[in-house]
């Protein structure tokens, strides 16, 4: 049965009675008034709660197709109907054209009204389904909502604010983990896009020769295998913002195609003879610096200059130690929430091992640390430093020693095996050392017993 609450505008107490009756009885809630005045006083109260306005046309106090922009201003997600004794065409009209759902004559209703409120409160419904969605994703992603006070971070925020109403290229350099892709998202929540496709996609996470394919799509025949048109990435962020991140990874030729898009918004698809046209932004994010990189070669700097417009510099967690505590706090109590545990915060010793590590992946490290402490500490007792990595507990080793070698050198281990992941073999090979003499030193400076 539908639901929902209506609004029934009509100065005939009998009639208006009536249809409120017929529209309870399909599940409606109706919220009645005799006049305008009386209508916008309950649109004032109820104007989140309302789907619907049914009003009359001949108002003691308005004519119903005048007050159609008012409605709109008072609530603009629900639809309006505009009810009349005598229904004229050009009324009719002008009502439609100034975003009225329908216009019905009394009299001859009786048969499309159940029919038409419904339509019309579906379309309602969608609507704030859409809108609700939109304040989610925009509050998901607003610069206000950015964990951390900083100073570094409040700079590049402000630059960010100051980019997004603009339709110009944004190139974001930083660190892997710093959190790049969360300002490109800001930035697109921000913008006159925010409404359309914000599509994101990783360089590096594909094959080389299949990365071009992906962007622009193909037709049909293009290539063995190729047996339907393919839409690329670039036609999905038709309209929005299109991320794409390490972007130092595009191939030269792929760098080419790509120039082009930015120049005249087209390109060609493989196998194609027609250009598609496409209008979006592009926002771009690298670890590299371009510019050493065109200077030696390795990346266009004709593509280079054009992806430049706008650099922003997403600062380093490092350059962040402010930030390090609410990240951790917020990270914690979000993992403990989804595993069902309480626990109630950091254990006073534990932030002077995070504020201390130098953090080489950035936001994204300390993401995975908290997710892994949150796994394994006991529900009910503030997190201790027994649960986080041994990189971590280097620092204890490094603290407790006189020698400043036997600290660097604790150090040095404990940013190897943050930046390989834990991955020993490999942290062995980079420093040149055994396996075995890799254990022990982590032994020695605190780590506890590794496993392989």
């Amino acid at each position: 049965m539908p639901t929902g609450t209506l609004l029934l505008i009509d100065d005939e107490a009998r009639l208006r009675q009536l249809l409120a009756r017929v529209l309870e009885l399909e599940g409606y809630t109706v919220l009645q008034a005799p006049d305008a005045a009386r209508g916008f006083e309950l649109l004032a109260r109820h104007a989140d709660e309302v789907l619907l306005i049914l009003s009359d046309v001949k108002l003691p106090d308005a004519h119903g197709v005048d007050l159609l922009p008012r409605f709109r201003a008072a609530a603009p997600e629900a639809e309006v109907v505009l009810l009349t004794a005598f229904g004229t065409i050009a009324d009719g009209v002008r009502a439609m054209k100034q975003g009225a759902f329908d216009y019905l004559t009394k009299g001859d209703f009786e048969q499309q009204l159940v029919v038409v409120v419904e339509r019309a409160a579906e379309k309602a419904r969608l609507r704030k389904r859409v809108a609700e969605l939109e304040r989610r994703v925009n509050q998901q992603y607003r610069f206000e909502d950015m964990i951390g006070a900083s100073a570094e971070l409040r700079r590049a925020q402000e630059l960010a604010r100051q980019v997004a109403p603009t339709d110009s290229t944004v190139l974001l350099e930083g660190p892997t983990g710093s959190g790049k892709e969360l300002f490109a998202q800001a930035i697109h929540a921000a913008s006159g896009r925010r409404a359309k496709p914000f599509v994101a996609v990783n360089c590096s996470a594909f094959p080389r020769d299949l990365l071009e394919s992906e962007l622009f799509g193909y037709r049909r025949g293009a290539f063995t295998g190729a047996l339907t048109d393919k839409k690329g990435l670039l036609e999905e962020a038709h309209g929005g913002t299109l991320f794409l991140d390490e972007i130092g990874e595009l191939e030269l030729s792929v760098q080419a195609k790509f120039l082009r898009v930015l120049e005249l918004q087209q390109f060609t698809k493989l196998g194609d003879t027609k250009p598609t046209h496409v209008n979006l932004r592009l926002i771009a994010a690298t670890n590299r610096n371009l510019r050493q990189e065109a200077a030696e070669g390795r990346f266009r700097p004709d593509l280079y200059y054009r992806l430049s417009v706008f650099t922003l510099a997403v600062p380093p967690l490092r350059a962040r130690a402010a930030d390090v505590q609410p990240l951790a706090e917020f990270f914690l109590h979000y993992f403990a929430a989804r595993l069902g545990k309480r626990i109630p915060g950091l254990a006073p010793e534990c932030l002077p091992l995070l504020l201390r590590y130098e953090w080489p992946g950035n936001v994204r490290e300390l993401k995975n640390v908290l997710e892994r402490a949150a796994i394994l500490a006991p529900a009910g007792e503030p997190l201790s430093p027994d649960f986080l990595p041994d990189e971590l507990h280097a620092l204890l080793a490094a603290d407790a020693g006189d020698d400043s070698l036997r600290a660097l050198e604790a150090r040095h281990i404990a940013r190897l095996m943050a930046e390989l992941g834990g991955n020993k073999p490999e942290v062995a090979r980079r420093l040149g050392i055994g396996l075995t003499t890799l254990y022990r030193k982590l032994e020695e400076y605190g780590a506890g017993s590794p496993s392989a």
